[in-house]
């Protein structure tokens, strides 16, 4: 097991155009807290956090810390703090920054959308390319999905802006499962990434929450966030 496997789970979006107005329906502000499970056995722990930043933007951030096994002996812990603007119900990229900090090794990403285009920096290389009005990135495209399927939409594609490139990014409900986490028993809907084979699902109760109340990915193994207690602000 690698450090890098326990924030594959970081739950887990500025165009050159008008702030749109902001919808009555989408989150202001809230805290979602996660346990974060390998192969079924506690690994670590996470805080998202949605709140406003000013000047019509919002951020969204990702703590997530090494409890259990190997990331907490070598206390890895990574961070993740987006920057968007509303586009109707889409959280808008303006800017992304990943830090991983272990006693081992450690990596940072940034990505900043600006003049319609976006940049990259990972740790030492440079990567541009054209921004996609709509697009968001890897950290707040759960919020992303969740707001989808609250509006009642069964299918979903995003442009996802990733290292190299914005990938468009296919989702689907795919069955009603009764599932069970630290925050209760709930009847959610599993929505499943389509376009790829990547070992994306995530399990959303709409009418309650704008986050996944589990969300599992393969990497290396079983990677599951629960959802452990929601407080909207």
């Amino acid at each position: 097991m690698t450090t890098k496997t326990l924030f594959r789970a970081g739950l887990a979006l500025a165009l050159a155009l008008p702030v749109a107005a902001f919808a009555a329906d989408v989150p202001q502000s809230f805290t979602a807290t996660y346990q974060v499970l390998k192969d079924g056995g506690p690994l670590g722990e996470a805080t998202v956090t949605l709140k406003s930043a000013g000047g019509g933007q919002f951020e969204y951030t990702n703590q997530t810390k090494g409890t259990s096994g190997l990331a907490a002996m070598l206390g890895a812990n990574v961070s993740e703090t987006s920057r968007f603007t509303w586009a109707g119900q889409v959280p808008q990229a303006v800017s992304y920054h990943y830090q991983l900090d272990a006693a081992v090794k450690s990596k940072t990403r940034d990505l900043t959308v600006q003049g319609g285009n976006v940049q990259v920096q990972d740790n030492k290389k440079s990567f541009t390319y054209t921004a996609v009005p709509g697009m968001v990135e890897r950290n707040t495209l759960p919020l992303a999905l969740g707001l989808a399927l609250r509006s009642g939409q069964q299918q979903v594609a995003f442009p996802v802006a990733v290292k190299q490139q914005v990938e468009n990014q296919q989702f689907k409900v795919s069955a009603k499962e009764k599932i069970t986490v630290p925050a209760g028993a709930f009847d959610a809907i599993r929505v499943d990434r389509t376009d790829a084979d990547r070992g994306f699902n995530a399990w959303y109760v709409p009418s309650k929450y704008p986050v996944p109340v589990k969300l599992a990915q393969k990497d290396g193994g079983d990677l599951t966030m629960e959802l452990v207690k929601y407080e909207a602000r």
